[in-house]
This record gives structure tokens, sequence and C-alpha cells, in this order.
């Protein structure tokens, strides 16, 4: 049988307590009730099938003091109201729909309670702590920092962790695997898609195994022309004045019935298109936020798998092969770093560690400063001015931890041994 890998990487940037509508922590709301409450009710229904990865940055905030009361409010109040407010201007049947599904949401969330707690069973890898690009940072230190913080947020919360990684963005160049291997990681995955075609797990010189993803196998999902963008599916980008989706990509109200047999049809597709040996990743957030379909598609391609003569199996653990020495590379545009590298965010990312202060403050805002999803938002021009207001804030955070005297010492403290808080 051709063996499937499936690995969701389940990431949020920081934006608890940081800004509501239009951006901030309403995006958490809107991933937990399309998103991870669906998701979960298709781990616990075929358990061991997944790989899971949390970020400690989404965890941090999954566990917030008040969290779950404010997003029990949004979905019991905030969401009700605005679907009455948008009756005159969309199709009833599939906004009722949407409601529907808002007041479920709530139901599952009342019913689960602690999310951490629900995901603990499915969740095998961790990830950076902030969801740094780490080839972009200055410094072995702070890629330590980010490394180890991540693994240890893993054992503090879910218990055993067996050396899974997930690199943030995919993002790899050769001389992070020894930092890799020394802080335990075994296993990661890597795009080499524009470099070789050979997706065979392959071993580094530091012993990480590193698994190509199969990138024709991410596109049929992931792709401008994907499954996402077929006529029956809920159209995610036409909204009604209170940002719900009642339309189905070719226009027509939405019908929830259709799509759904959509998904099942894509994923019997999807299962005969493979192969070979496969390892195919996703950002969970696809699946049933930007995809609303996607939980349902997933739902599906693991109960046709077997009829399909697909295994589901974890990633590889062993390589025979050795890995090729690499440029870096990542999942995003053009496989580079070209997404997070342009600009003077980055400089000013390595300039905040190489003059960073072992303080709890200076290195929780150090942290916060390199996340990835700054530069990222920035990029894709989604989110007006919020990410660069956020990523200026945690600027002024962190200088105000720095001596003033220091600033000027980046060439000399290029081995600075952070103390992590």
């Amino acid at each position: 049988m051709t063996k499937l890998s499936l690995v969701l990487h389940t990431h949020m940037p920081y934006v608890e307590g940081f800004g509501t509508w239009p951006f901030g922590e309403e995006w958490l709301w809107e991933a937990i009730a399309t998103s991870y409450l669906p998701l979960l009710d298709v781990l616990d229904e075929h358990p061991g099938r997944v790989t899971v990865s949390i970020t400690p940055v989404l965890a941090d905030q999954l566990e917030a003091p008040g969290t779950m009361e404010r997003c029990l409010a949004f979905l019991r109040e905030v969401r009700p109201a605005s679907h009455a407010l948008d009756d005159d201007v969309a199709p009833p049947a599939p906004l009722a729909y949407s409601a529907a599904r808002y007041a479920a949401a709530a139901d599952a969330l009342e019913r689960r309670g602690d999310l951490l707690a629900a995901f603990a069973p499915h969740v095998s890898w961790t990830s950076a702590a902030t969801h740094a690009v780490l080839p972009l940072l200055a410094t072995d230190a702070g890629i330590r920092l980010q490394v180890e913080t991540g693994v240890e947020a893993f054992r503090r919360r879910f218990g055993g962790w067996g050396g899974g990684f997930w690199l943030p963005e995919c993002a790899h160049a050769p001389w992070l695997d020894r930092l890799l291997e020394e802080a335990g990681v075994h296993v990661t995955c890597v795009d080499w898609s524009e470099l070789i075609d050979d997706r065979r797990p392959r071993r580094s010189a530091a012993g990480i195994v590193l698994l190509p993803l199969d990138r024709a196998a991410i596109d049929r999902v992931w792709a401008l022309d994907g499954y996402p963008s077929k006529p029956a599916y809920r159209d995610t980008h036409r909204l009604t004045p209170r940002a719900h989706q009642a339309w189905a990509n070719d226009g027509v109200p939405y019908d929830p019935d259709r799509g759904l047999e959509q998904a099942d049809d894509d994923a019997r597709e999807f299962l005969a298109s493979l192969s070979e040996d496969a390892v195919v990743a996703f950002d969970t957030e696809l699946l049933g936020h930007h995809w609303h379909e996607g939980v349902a598609w997933l739902r599906a391609v693991i109960e046709h798998a077997e009829g399909a003569g697909v295994e589901l199996a974890p990633p590889p653990a062993e390589a025979e092969l050795d890995a090729p020495v690499t440029p870096p590379t990542s999942w995003g545009k053009g496989r580079d770093l070209r997404t997070w590298s342009r600009g003077e965010l980055p400089w000013l990312q390595r300039r905040a560690e190489l003059t960073a202060q072992p303080t709890a403050r200076a290195l929780r805002e150090l942290l916060a400063l390199q996340s990835s999803d700054w530069a990222f938002l920035i990029d894709a021009g989604t989110a007006g001015d919020y990410p660069r207001e956020r990523f200026d804030g945690h600027l002024r955070a962190f200088e105000q931890e720095t001596a003033p005297e220091l600033r000027n010492l980046a060439p000399y403290l290029e081995r600075w041994a952070f103390v992590q808080p």
C-alpha cells in the first residue's frame, strides 16, 4: 500500500488581548469555532491517523485567563447579533446555516472547556516558541532560545516528546541541524520542491531526519486552482457587511449538502492521485477556517484511505539517504525566505537579538518581535497597519529593557548566552 503521512501545523499569531475587530483576537475566536472544534471531533473519531503540532504561542493563548470566556461571549452574543443585522442583504438559508454553525461551536466549546486538554491526546510535534523564521536569526543563542523554549513548553504541557518539530514556515537551512539535534529534534519537514524531485527521507550530517514534502499533493489543495476554488464550495472572500459567508464560489447561495458532496469527491480524487509514499502538510487553519469544507474533506480522506489502497502512517523516523547541502528553503513564495527577509524588519529583529539583555521582559519581547507573522501579514497586505503596529510595539517594549550603551556592541555579542526566564 502507498503510505501517506498527514501533518497539520496548528498556529496563530499572538492576538489574544491585542485588538478585536477587524484585526485582533477575533481571529482566534474564528479559528476556534470554524477549525479547531470541528477538527477535534475528527481527531477523536480517528485517533493516531494525523500528526498534529501546536505552537507554544498558540497554546499560550488557549490557556490565557479569560480566553475561553471571551470566545464564548463572541459566539453566543456577537455572532447572533451580526447575523440578524445581515438578514436583508444575504440569502436566508445559508445565513441561517452560518448562524447555526456558530451556535453549535458555542455548545462544543462549553462541552470541551479546556481546548489544550482536548488536543493533548493528538499532539506529538512542537515548534519554535513564537514561530520565528530560524534561518534569519543572527546567533546560535537566538536559535536555541526559540527551539529549546518550544521543546520545554511542549514537555510542560503535554509530557513526553518524541522529537518531532515543525520548522516555522517550513524554513530550513543546513546550519540549523546541529542546533536542532542538540535540542532533541529527530525529525522535521522541508520543502525542497524547487531543488530535488526525490521525496524520500534524508538524514542530515547532524542526524536529523528531513522529510521532503509532496508539493504536488499539497497543491491539489493549496494552489490557487486547488480544491477550495471549485464552484460548489463556500466562497470565503465574498462576505456580507458583517463578514458572513453566504455564497458558493459560482455565485449561487451556498448549499452545504452540495459542498459536502464535493469534499467527498475531492478526497477520493486526492487519494487516487498518490503514486508513491508521501508526506503532506497543511496549516490546520486552512481546514474549516479558510476552506469551510476542509475538515469534512480530511474526514473523508481518513475514511476512504484504506479502500483506496493508502495507509495513513506517522511520518518516517528513519532515513537511509544523506541530505543534500541546500540554500535556505521554505514553503513560502519562491520556496525561499523572500517573504520574511525583505525590508527592515529582519534587520531590526537581528539588532534586537544582538543587544538583548537576559531579563524576563526583554526576552519575552524579543521572542514576540521574532514572530514570522508580522512580515507575512505585511507581505500579504491583508491586515492593514496591524502587523507593523504590533511589531513596533514589541520593539519599543524591548528597547525599554535594553541599556542604550549596549546598542553599538552588536559585533561583539555574537556568542551572547541568553538566560531563559
